[in-house]
């Protein structure tokens, strides 16, 4: 499937809105190898459209998982949850670092399924490079 057109006026808003950083793990587009991905927060597959609304920035790792997900199995209540949206909703409100830094633990269901969904806390490669962040003293971010 071909990626539908956007406009480098939307491109250029959702990146500054975002931060130029990842949605989910909050990779910065600075530190990031390859250039961050607009996301359909609801994949076009699923009803979504190309609305800024319903775009954002992920790094290619969190937006090749997520693929066509939107929610997933809390894994402490065991029900179903939407996944988190960065457009609608506060990182910092669903989600914290652990004391090293280097991973993310959910503090909702939605947070807690989202890391589950998008393997937020057990890619070995993003382990390390953050381990790697937090010694330059770069990572963890600010919310």
């Amino acid at each position: 499937m071909t990626r539908p057109y956007l406009s480098v006026e939307i491109e250029r808003r959702v990146r500054e809105t975002a931060s130029y950083r990842c949605g989910y793990c909050l990779s910065p587009q600075h530190l990031v190898m390859a250039r961050l991905e607009i996301e359909h927060i609801l994949p076009l597959s699923k009803g979504g459209t190309n609305e800024e609304s319903n775009l954002w920035l992920a790094c290619p790792l969190c937006n090749r998982v997520k693929g066509e997900k939107t929610e997933e199995v809390d894994p402490e209540t065991g029900e179903k949850v939407p996944l988190f949206n960065p457009r609608q909703q506060r990182w910092g409100d669903h989600f914290q670092w652990t004391e090293d830094g280097v991973r993310i633990v959910g503090k909702t269901p939605t947070g807690r399924a989202t890391v589950v969904a998008l393997r937020l806390d057990s890619d070995p490669d993003a382990i390390e490079v953050r381990r790697y962040w937090v010694m330059a003293g770069w990572h963890p971010p600010d919310e």
